[in-house]
């Protein structure tokens, strides 16, 4: 990869300035924007590599900006906020964040997070570089790998890249008990450093959206984890 263009948007001048510095003599590249409508001008026109995102900011909060950017693009993204409570955290990685930091925070720990999104993207493509012509179909759904796509019924639904991800994993392993320890380290990578509650979070989502087409599919094993196993409907039409 060539020099990292990192995206910060704060409100906080002092924030944006240290992240600035540390960032430079880091060989990234920084650009910074002050407040949410800016991030999203200078996300569309400078095409960064991953975004510190701040959430308290005005006119646009962090959470809108995050909504935005997860509409057009699977750019790594990271929530900066002052609150450490856990609804926070869990509504940031809802609506698509990857990792969560409270502040204050050591900038070297901004660094370390970034290297280890930037190796799981990694290994993520070379797996998908394997598997991307497969196609499982489970009546009355159908997962496109190549095309990361869900139908159902003729349908498609909305999973986020993570989400996909996910689920992709859970049918590969169909029938098996997963820990969350064992969904975080494939799923996200071995040294995955944010709050083990992602899974969960991203299980529900995936959860809701199939619910819609009255499936359930993944069920929860108490004190243990998650396990794909999926009755299939009799009424459905055959994809």
């Amino acid at each position: 990869m060539s020099i990292p263009k990192v995206l910060i948007a704060d409100d906080d001048p002092n924030v944006c300035e240290i992240i600035r510095l540390f960032f430079s003599e880091n060989n990234f590249e920084v650009i910074e924007a002050s407040n949410g409508h800016e991030a999203l001008s200078l996300f569309e026109s400078t095409n960064p590599d991953i975004i510190l995102l701040d959430i308290m900011m005005p006119g646009m909060d962090g959470y809108e900006v995050c909504r935005e950017i997860r509409k057009k693009a699977d750019i790594p993204i990271i929530m900066l906020s002052a609150k450490d409570e856990e609804f926070d955290r869990i509504l940031g990685l809802e609506i698509g964040a990857d990792d969560y930091v409270t502040k204050p925070f050591s900038p070297r720990e901004i660094i370390a997070r970034i290297k280890a999104i930037f190796r799981r993207t990694t290994v993520k493509n070379s797996t998908e570089l394997e598997h991307n012509e497969e196609i499982y179909q489970f009546k009355p759904f159908k997962i496109d790998v190549k095309k990361r796509e869900v139908i159902v019924d003729g349908t498609p639904l909305f999973f986020r890249p993570k989400e996909f991800d996910l689920l992709l994993y859970l049918i590969r392993h169909s029938n098996a008990v997963l820990t969350r320890d064992q969904l975080l380290e494939h799923v996200w990578g071995f040294d995955f450093e944010g709050d083990i509650r992602t899974v969960d979070v991203h299980v529900k989502r995936i959860r809701n959206e199939f619910a819609k087409h009255q499936i359930d599919c993944i069920h929860t094993v108490w004190g243990v984890g998650y396990q794909f196993l999926l009755k299939e409907r009799d009424d459905s039409p055959s994809l």
